[in-house]
Parts: structure tokens; C-alpha cells; sequence
């Protein structure tokens, strides 16, 4: 399961989850945005970075790392990449904050003996799942992080006990519980890669067609497609559920993208489906779309 990549995109849809596991966050948490950068000579990715929200006004720098499995050496790489891009960017940022999130203490690095004066600081944040407390105490956008790590006899269990949670929180808006709804949905999908959406859908007990947010988005015309057939039903099925979440994420389709994306291989779909996490216009999609071979 590739749980960074699902990580960045809760992130990418909320970057406010962030601060949420945090004792002190910045005043102006919700408007961080979150996305990756590159350094050059030497070359880094650094996936996960939350940006201050005005680029005129130095403000503080959040890096994030998501680590699953134990890595030796992570603490030399995220400490030499985060300095290095602080020092090629120092005008813009007035502090660094890191934030490296573990499913327990057991997955973190061994020997930290170089590190432990700046760990035990206030600028490096170290969160272990585990001891958030029970998930359905939890707020929904940490609960998802949560889900990520809880065995695969308790997931749909537990991920049923989300999704009406989800359902019933009445402040959430209409966009808001879909984008829940749907996360927790690919969470399942990656945990469980031998089922398809619509077997993960109907273990869960509430089909995407039977929720409220499916019935909204459908008066809204956001509903696409039918099943003809087991498996020309699947597919459709897929297909029309991507064109829901292209909707809510770069807004309305023009009828030659609808009619472009009605022409995607099994494949490519499997593929768009994992694109458009990190969508956030119809350029994003335009541009993926003519890279298709």
C-alpha cells in the first residue's frame, strides 16, 4: 500500500490535516497550501512541503515526511534536503518547521544519536499513529490517517463507522463529505488491490449511489454513465465515478473531454484515477490528456 501517496493527497485536498497533529499550529493554518518542490545541484524532490499562504510575507515552512517502514537514513536525507532547500529559498521563509509521521515508534530510525538535540526541539514534530487514541474519538481528517494503519479484519468495520460519521456531520459542506467519502473509499482500494471500487463499495455496505453526497452530485448533473453488463458494468462503473471526482476537483468537463475520457482503456483509467489526486485545474487534466500515447 502506498500510504505517502495517499498522505499527499488528503494533503493536497485539505492541507489543514496537517496542523491538526500538532499542539501549536500557525494562526493562519488554513490558508497553507501544500505541494512538492525540487532543488537543483545536487537534484531533490521533496514531496511533501506546506508553503505559507502569502509569498510576499516570509512566513514559516512546514516539511512533511510519511514513513511506513523503517529507513536508516531518513533523518540525513529529510535534514539535508529541508536545509538545503531553506538556504536556496531563505528571503522567502522566516522558519522551518518538520513533521514526520509513523504508524508507531517502532518504524522510527534507530540510531538518531547525531540528531537528538534538534529532535528534542520545537521545530521537529514526531507523530506516531498509534498513540493518536481510539479512531472514533478522533477527528475525521486525522481518523483517515488512522485508517491507513488498522488491519485489514477491522477496515471495513471501521471505515463503515466513517462513513456515517461522515454522513451525519451536518457542518461539513456538500464538496467536503464527498472528498471524505471518496478518501476513504482509495484507502480501502489500496489496502485491498485484489477488489475493484465497486466490490470495496459494497462490502462497505453503502454504495457511492445510495449516500446522500452521490444524490447531490447527481442533481447537479455529475453523474455519468451505466452498467451494461458484469464487466463492461465495472468499468463503466469506474469510469463514471471518475468523471464525479474530475468534477468536484477542476470543476465542470466540456463535452470533447467527457467524450475524449469515454474512449480510455481499463488502463488508462486505472491511471487518470491516481492523476487526478493532484489535479487542482482542467489545465491539469488537458495536459495529462494529450500526453496519452
Amino acid at each position: 500500500m502506498h500510504r505517502d501517496s495517499i498522505f499527499y493527497a488528503l494533503f493536497r485536498q485539505a492541507p489543514t490535516l496537517i496542523f491538526e497533529l500538532l499542539d501549536t499550529p500557525p494562526p493562519n493554518a488554513e490558508n497553507y497550501r501544500f505541494d512538492s518542490v525540487a532543488v537543483k545541484e545536487p537534484r531533490f524532490e521533496i514531496d511533501g512541503v506546506f508553503l505559507p499562504p502569502d509569498p510576499e510575507t516570509p512566513g514559516i515552512i512546514y516539511f512533511c515526511e510519511v514513513q511506513f517502514q523503517k529507513d536508516e537514513l531518513l533523518y540525513e536525507r529529510l535534514f539535508s534536503e529541508s536545509s538545503f532547500y531553506f538556504y536556496r529559498n531563505r528571503s522567502q521563509f522566516l522558519d522551518w518547521r518538520a513533521v514526520v509521521i509513523y504508524p508507531s515508534w517502532t518504524t522510527e530510525q534507530s540510531d538518531i544519536l547525531p540528531f537528538e538535540d534538534v529532535l528534542a526541539g520545537h521545530r521537529v514534530h514526531r507523530i506516531y499513529l498509534s498513540e493518536l487514541g481510539e479512531i472514533e474519538n478522533l477527528p475525521l481528517g486525522s481518523a483517515l490517517m488512522v485508517l491507513t494503519t488498522i488491519a485489514e479484519n477491522q477496515a471495513f468495520e471501521t471505515a463503515r463507522s466513517l462513513l456515517d460519521r461522515v454522513q451525519q456531520a451536518d457542518e461539513l459542506s456538500a464538496p467536503r463529505r464527498r472528498a471524505i467519502m471518496e478518501m476513504i473509499t482509495t484507502i480501502l482500494v489500496y489496502k485491498f488491490a485484489n477488489l475493484g471500487r465497486r466490490e470495496i463499495e459494497q462490502m462497505l455496505g453503502t454504495a457511492l449511489q445510495q449516500t446522500r453526497v452521490y444524490q447531490e452530485a447527481k442533481e447537479e448533473g455529475r453523474e455519468e454513465g451505466r452498467e451494461e453488463g458484469r464487466e463492461e458494468g465495472r468499468e463503466e462503473e469506474r469510469r463514471s465515478l471518475i468523471l464525479l471526482l474530475l468534477n468536484q476537483k477542476v470543476g465542470a468537463l466540456s463535452e470533447a473531454t467527457i467524450a475524449q475520457i469515454s474512449t480510455l482503456t481499463a488502463e488508462q483509467l486505472e491511471a487518470l484515477a491516481i492523476a487526478l489526486l493532484h489535479f487542482d485545474a482542467v489545465s491539469d487534466l488537458t495536459t495529462w490528456l494529450s500526453h496519452l500515447p
